[in-house]
Parts: structure tokens; sequence; C-alpha cells
């Protein structure tokens, strides 16, 4: 370098805004850190293809599927600014390092980034797990060049998902419903949750009997439950098949037998039970392994009821600002420094006896965990406790750094051990106490009752000190506390302090929810970790799927789609085939097999490497081969006696034999769905169209209606005659919109009067005017209840009825009262954060007349729908707004000028650029 040169200078390129700002804090001046704000390239969309290639090999999918597959991609128009910038800073550099994330999608970036920016200086890939100012510098020492089968897997994966979603899914639109999508794991999801609620659909609850009897020795009280009847078992849940029928050898009590049992326990009273066995067993329970980003899903959905997408969002900024390790990992592994930083602090704060002689080691826990990757868990060679970081992370931040923090320091202590004891309690009744009662009919004789009771006593907590797993909803469970058992031997003598019988009805199994829904694909090997948040979060926004709390309910939607797939194109939704082009996708990143010979296996045929149907057919010949698909049959489900489920255009409607249909309520599970409701819903139906009378202020009759989302009324406005006077064709004039009116929870479609559809079609009323500010009051029903408005201000209202009963003194009081947060109340900003990076202003959140929304006064932004108001943080605030500014304005659609020689023109110059640009574009 010359004397008086300036210092070199080396661009380090990262994914996102908050990234990069982390890392920068650690690197000197000589380093500028940029991002790329994720992918800065993709496939277009065909109709976005250059004219001249719309009909050329890579027309239909922007993939030329004759030639290796090669793809076409172009960098997207909110990414140009982006790529101006970071090709700007590269000419002013001396060297170029590409930090993106260490796993599939991160490798693919930086590959791309080599595409487009074309360096003429060195190139270093840097990667690290976590980000600390030890693991940047270890990264820095520590460089290698892309990988080039970890690109291969994740550009396979994504024509893969290409070809499957553009073959399939227009058969979705064709025989069921415009605009649906399918996709090589979201739809294998969807028959998940499907599946499940067939197995409720078809079961058939039973009922039986069970008891309990307490007991009470030496001052102390316990509670067992019945067993045995003469050595036979009493029948519980399990016992029952899916069909109602009893399953095992067991005693199946009914009412009559279960009270009359309970009352002769009862009154053996005093001495009337005696300890007939005492078993002990030793009790050991090991920590679970340390988070991967499958058990983080589940755990926070357990623990902290997230949802996966807001526990990826919140595991992203740990991560970007330097708290967790790399958020996208199925290895449960450690580091020898996190093992020895973990044990180090458990010994601190529960003891030297917490930590076991030798660190515990644990294995991958994925078949195809890539083994750079640790297990998630605090960053640093020291972790950091919750308490060191509350002051600068949010609740929700601090919550699940909580929960990484635990499971890691748990994850080497020692197992929680004890005794597990068990007590069979004996009791007989004597064939004159069995006669006459409803038991009697089934025993002749005496009676010899057993009752038994497990009670678990922890010795060392060891782990549990620090943290439990927590557990999905079981189908059969004993909801009974473990309980601390006095300490008997065989032949101890007790007294018999009461007895009660409880009848149960059988359940079918649960519906899935986010986390076992997560744990189901993983145990299956469908998709990857680090997808599983977004196919879930794809499958309830396209409608496939309800959330009912945290159960998830499919919809008769998803039902007609799942049944499409099974029957024509079964192998897409097949579990284990699906998983079986997981592991090929694995053996693709290792350089174990070759992308564009899969590829020509499974879309061509050509090969048997993973062959859609026997072992020459690929995914084109068989969506090409399907014949004619019976679309009613498809979007049709046999409810019994002649009544049908059908998926229709506006939504699921019930239809007899003799034509009569009823639509099928939102808010009805598939499951709820049986013969008697359809019943209640055809009588719905009946009153559906009822004409009500007719409007003496606009002569137009009004209607009473069953709708999808509720009933309502509405006022039937009559076609206009047509003029035969004249042949010349009139303008269409705009149709008048009916006015609609949603009935009140306390009107009842089949006995709404004229006069309540009018006022509820006469919505808002006028209350009056303010005698203060001039200006109107009305009051109004709206999507969160009813309320009443004045100017900009409102309030809520207590009753729906309040909308026509409220008057104006009443009016003016409630909006003298004081403002309280909540709905349709005014409110002061939702979050407040820190002055934005870029602009320079404070960034909140507001809410809007849409929705919430992010904003620094200048640039707006919605909050996403996949991100709530609580959990977004401030890191990510500015990432959006950054996005959005990324972007630009938004481009308003004008009516196109029809000039032919500025449209020849641009047309030329659209040609000319494409020309340039094509061979740029493309994969080298």
């Amino acid at each position: 370098m010359k004397e008086g040169a300036a210092v070199a200078k080396k661009l380090v390129i990262v994914e996102s805004p908050a990234k990069a700002k982390t890392i920068a804090n650690y690197l000197g001046e000589d380093y500028t850190v940029k991002a790329s704000v994720g992918h800065i390239r993709d496939l277009p969309q065909p109709s976005e293809l250059p004219a001249d290639m719309k009909k050329g090999p890579y027309g239909k999918f922007a993939v030329d599927v004759e030639n290796d597959f090669d793809a076409y991609y172009v960098v997207s128009s909110d990414k140009k600014k982006v790529v101006t910038e970071l090709k700007k800073l590269l000419k002013e550099s001396d060297e170029l390092y590409l930090a993106t994330d260490e796993d599939r999608e991160g490798e693919a970036i930086a590959w791309h980034l080599l595409q487009v920016l074309k360096p003429k200086v060195p190139v270093k890939r840097m990667v690290f797990h976590e980000i600390t100012k030890e693991a940047i510098g270890r990264a820095l020492e520590n460089t290698r060049d892309v990988d080039a089968a970890l690109v291969d897997a994740q550009e396979t994966r994504r024509i893969l998902d290409r070809l499957v979603g553009y073959e399939v899914s227009p058969v979705l639109w064709r025989k069921v419903a415009p605009g649906l999508s399918a996709g090589r794991v979201q739809s294998v999801a969807t028959r998940l949750v499907v599946d499940r609620e067939r197995e409720r659909m078809r079961h058939v609850s039973a009922s039986y009997w069970d008891l309990d009897a307490d007991f009470t020795v030496s001052g102390t009280d316990f509670t067992a439950k019945v067993s045995h009847l003469n050595g036979v078992r009493i029948a519980s849940g399990r016992d029952f098949s899916d069909n109602g029928q009893l399953s095992a050898e067991a005693w199946h009590l009914d009412e009559d037998s279960a009270q009359a049992l309970a009352v002769k326990l009862a009154a053996l009273g005093a001495s009337g039970a005696f300890v007939e066995g005492a078993m002990q067993k030793p009790y050991t329970r090991r920590p679970a392994a340390p988070f991967t980003t499958s058990t983080l899903q589940q755990e926070a959905g357990r623990k902290l009821k997230w949802n996966a997408r807001d526990t990826m969002r919140t595991a992203q900024f740990l991560y970007e600002n330097g708290y967790i390790t790399y958020m996208r990992t199925d290895s449960t592994a450690l580091s020898a420094e996190a093992t020895k930083a973990a044990r180090a602090q458990a010994k601190s704060l529960f003891g030297a006896d917490s930590v076991p002689a030798q660190p515990r080691v644990y294995a991958k826990k994925a078949k195809g965990a890539q083994e750079a990757h640790e297990a998630i868990r605090p960053a640093g060679d020291h972790f950091r406790t919750p308490d060191q970081v509350a002051s600068a992370l949010n609740p929700s931040q601090l919550a699940l750094y909580d929960l990484i923090w635990k499971r890691t320091i748990a994850s080497q202590m020692t197992d929680a051990t004890g005794t597990t004891d068990t007590l069979t309690i004996g009791m007989d009744l004597p064939a004159s106490e069995v006669a006459g009662t409803a038991l009697g009919k089934e025993i002749s004789g005496e009676l010899h009752v057993n009752a038994t009771v497990s009670g678990t006593v922890i010795t060392h907590r060891g782990f549990l000190a620090a943290y439990e797993e927590g557990r999905d909803e079981k189908r059969y469970e004993d909801a009974r506390e473990d309980q601390r058992l006095p300490k008997l031997v065989q032949g101890d003598v007790l007294d018999v302090t009461g007895a009660q019988a409880s009848g149960h009805q059988t359940t079918p199994p649960p519906r899935y929810t986010e986390a076992s829904l997560v744990k189901a694909m993983e145990d299956r090997g469908i998709g990857r970790p680090s997808t599983y948040a977004a196919t879930i979060s794809v499958i309830v926004d396209r409608g496939y799927v309800n959330k009912r709390g945290q159960a998830l309910v499919p919809t008769w939607l998803a039902f007609s789609v799942v049944r499409l797939l099974e029957e024509n194109l079964g192998r897409l939704v097949d579990y284990d085939f699906t998983a079986t082009m997981e592991a090929d996708l694995d053996r693709i990143a290792t350089g174990e097999a070759d992308r564009v010979k899969w590829l020509q296996s499974f879309y061509l045929g050509e090969g048997n490497a993973a062959p859609l149907v026997g072992e020459n057919q690929g995914l084109r010949e068989k969506v090409d081969s399907l014949g004619e698909i019976d679309a009613r049959a498809v979007n049709s489900m046999e409810l019994g006696e002649g009544v049908t489920v059908r998926v229709g255009k506006f939504g699921p409607y019930l239809e007899r034999e003799d034509g009569k249909r009823a639509n099928i309520p939102f808010e009805i599970a598939p499951d709820e769905l049986d013969l008697a409701k359809a019943e209640e819903l055809f009588a719905v139906a009946e009153n559906d169209g009822r004409i009500l009378g007719t409007d003496p202020a606009t002569g137009y009759e009004i209607q009473a209606l069953a709708g999808r989302f509720g009933p309502y009324v509405t006022e039937v406005i009559p076609e206009p005659a047509e003029s035969e006077e004249s042949e010349k064709p009139k303008k269409k004039t705009a149709k008048i919109k009916p006015r609609t009116g949603s009935l009140f929870k306390s009107m009842d479609l089949a006995t709404i009067t004229l006069e309540q559809a009018l006022q509820l079609l006469d919505l808002p009323r006028v209350v009056g005017t303010h005698p203060e500010s001039g200006e109107e009051i009305t009051t109004q029903n709206g999507r969160f209840g009813p309320y009443l408005k004045h100017g900009t201000d409102s309030r809520s209202l207590e009753t729906e009825e309040q909308i026509f009963t409220l008057t104006l003194e009443e009016a003016v009081a409630i909006l003298a009262q004081p403002k309280v947060r909540g709905r349709a109340a005014a409110k002061p900003p939702l979050r407040e954060f820190d002055d934005d990076p870029e602009s320079g202003k404070k960034v909140t959140i507001k809410d809007g007349r849409f929705g919430p929304y992010i904003t620094d006064g200048v640039t707006n932004i919605t909050v996403p729908r996949s991100e709530t108001v609580e959990t977004i943080t401030q890191e990510r605030a500015f990432e959006l707004l950054a996005e959005k500014r990324a972007k630009g304005p938004v481009k308003r659609k004008t009516a196109a000028k029809k000039t032919t020689a500025k449209k020849t023109t641009a047309k030329k110059t659209a040609t000319k650029k494409t020309t340039a640009k094509k061979t740029a574009a493309k994969k080298a």
C-alpha cells in the first residue's frame, strides 16, 4: 500500500439489519457490515419473465426441465436498491466476507450474492452459530469457500417446490376452488390435521363408570381408584375401541352397578380394608436434551402458548442480538465450552451435588442433523442469567431466553431420583351384601374388591430444580396428582371413609396443536424444523385449517383438497414418501446424491431414485395422465341417510336427496356435524330467505337469511326492467348495493320481525347532537361489539340492545367518562421504541384503521399478520421499516394510454434490457 493510502476496507454481508448492527459492534472501522435483507433474488412468476422467454423452455416454471433443470433467477424488485448499494460498497472494498447463516438457506443467499455482485476481490465465507465477540473473531480466522453441495440442496428444494406447486395447484383450481395452493410439505401437513379429524369423526362415544375410595390410617387420608372386581380389571376409557365397543376383558360398570358398589364400600367403615400389597420401586428421571428448532417450538407452544412463527421471530431477535446460538438447528449437541459453562452455572446456582461427575453428551437428534450446528443455547462461553439480561429484553424476549437458559442448564444436571410406592388395597363384600343390588345380577357369592394408588417421592430433585419439560395433551391420562402415601406394609388395616362413583364418556384423539403437529411432522421426517413455522402459517392462511384456542381444526375445504390428492396423487401426500424425499435432499446436501439426476427421476421419471409412481413415472406424466376428475365427488362427503356435505364456491353446505340445502356455519367443526346437527341446520334453512315484509320507505322486500358467518337481514332490490324502445346498447348502470344487518345474539332467524329487521338495516342510529361540540352521536354494531361514536371518539356499549335504547343524556354521560384502554377506545401508541437507526426518528406502533402499524412518522408498515404487537421486537420493527424503504413508494395503477409510439419504444427498450440481463440472471 502506498504511503498515505486509505486503510483497506472489508465488506461483510449478513441477512438482516439487526444482525449487521450487532456484528458491526465487534469489528473495527476497516469493516463495513451491510444486510442483504434476506434473499436478493428468486425464481420469478412465469408472467414476470421477459417476453422472449415466456414461450421458451423457461416459460412454465422459470426452470428449464429439459436442460439439467437450469433455473432462471431475477433480482427481486424490492431488493434492487439493496443490490445497487452492495455493488457500490464492494467497489470501495478490498475483501468480501459472506457472513450469512450457516444453514442451506444461508449458503444459498451467499451463492446468489456471488452470482449477482460478481466480486473481483478475494471472497471468504464466514460462518458462526452465535453472535458474540469471541465467535466472530474465531469466524474471521476460519473462513472457507461457499459449499456447493449445500447450495445444490437448497436449489433442489426450491425447484422441487416450484414443480409440485405449479403442476398440482392448477388441478385444485379446476376441481375444488380458484386460488388454492398445493405444496410438497403443506399438503402433507394438511393431511395430518384432516386425518386426525377423520379419527374424531369415526369415534363412537361409549359410557362407563368407575369408582374412587377414600381411606385413612394413622391420621393420614388418601384416595385410591377401585381397579379390580374378583381379579378382573374395571374398564377405563382405553379399553374401548373407536367404534364404542369394549375391546378388552374387563368389567363394564353401568351407573346402577357403580352406585350400588359405592354405597356398599362406603359402609365398610372402620377396619374395612387392608393392605394386600405394598411395592416400592426406585424412580429416575433424566433431563431433556437441549433445544432444537422443533423442540423449542413445541415447548414455547406448551408453556408460553405461542405459535411457531412467534417463537421463531423472537428466537431470531435473541440470536441476532447475541443472546442465543443459531435458532435453526436439528442437533442436540453442545460444544465443550457450552457444556463447561452450563455445568459451572448449575454448580454455582444449585450446588455441587446437582452436577454429575461426567458431562452429559447428547447425540444429534435428527437423522440429517448438521454436525456444524449446536443445540439452541445461551450465547457465549459464559452464560448470562435471565436476571442479567432482563433490563435489555421485553417480557416476550425474556420469557423465551429464560426457557432456553433453563433447558440448557438442566441438560447438564443430575437425574431426579426417588421412589415410587404402589399400594394394592383389598376390601371384601359378603354374598349377602352383593345380592339384591344391581351388581348382584352379574355376581353370585362374595365380592373381592381391589383399589390401587401410586405415589412418587422425590428424594433428589436434580435437574427439576431448574426446569421440567411440558407435555402435550394425552388421550388417556389420569389427572390425579401423585399423592404422598403413608408408609404401609402388607396386612396393615385401614378405615374406609367413603366411595364415589363417576360416569365418563370415551373421548376421541385430541386435535393437533401447533406444538403436537410440529412433533408429529418431526417424528415422521416431514419437512425441516426451520420450515415448520412457515408451513403451519400457510395452511392457516390458505383456509385449510382454523385455530380454536390452541387446537388446529381442518375446514371442509381441506377435506376436499386432501381427498383429491389422496385419490389422484397419493404419493405426494404419503407420509413415508415425503420423508424419503427429505432424506434424499439431505443426501444432496452431503454430496452423496446428484441434484440433476434426482430431479430428473422425480419429475421426468428418468431413473428410479425417487419415482412418483412405479419406477419410471414422474410427476409430469402422472399429472398429464390424471384424466377426468369428478369435481362433484371430490367436493362431497356423505354424512348418512341421504345427507351430503358439499364444498361450494361460497363455502360448505348440506344437501338432501330432495335438493334442500343448508349452510354449515363457520364455527361448526367437521367432527361436530352429525345427523342431529344437520337436522337443526335444515330447520334453520327453512327460514332462510323468509320474506319479512316490505320497507314502507323504499318499497323493497326485506328478507331474513342464514349466512356462512351467521344470520342476517337484507333488502331485495329488483333488477331494473329492460327497455325495448331502443336497440342502441345503453351504458350499464351500477347496481344498487342492498343494505344488510347481522342479527343480534339475542335474535332468532325464525322469529325476527320486520320492525326489528328495519332497525338493523337503519344502523348506525343517530342518538342526537352533542350539546357542546354540535356533532352527531351515533350507535352501531361493529366487529368487536356495540359502540357509540362521536366524531373521532368512540366508547364501547355493554349490550347490543343499548344500540336502540340509549338516550342522548346517557350517551353524553358515557362520553364524559375517562377513556379506558380496550376495544373501540381511543388509544395512545401501542408500543414505543428508540429512534430508527436510518431516519433518526422515534419508532412507535399505533392502532390504525386497518390494524396496528409501525411508523417513524415518515414510513409506515402494517404489522404482519403472522406477528403480534406484544411479541414484535424493536429490531424487528427497524427491519420492517428498512424493508419498506427499500421497496420504495407504492406504484399506483393508472389507466394505460393508448399511444402506439410510446408503447413500441418501451417494448424495444425492454427487449434490449432483457437481452443484456438474461445471461447475468441465469445460473452460471
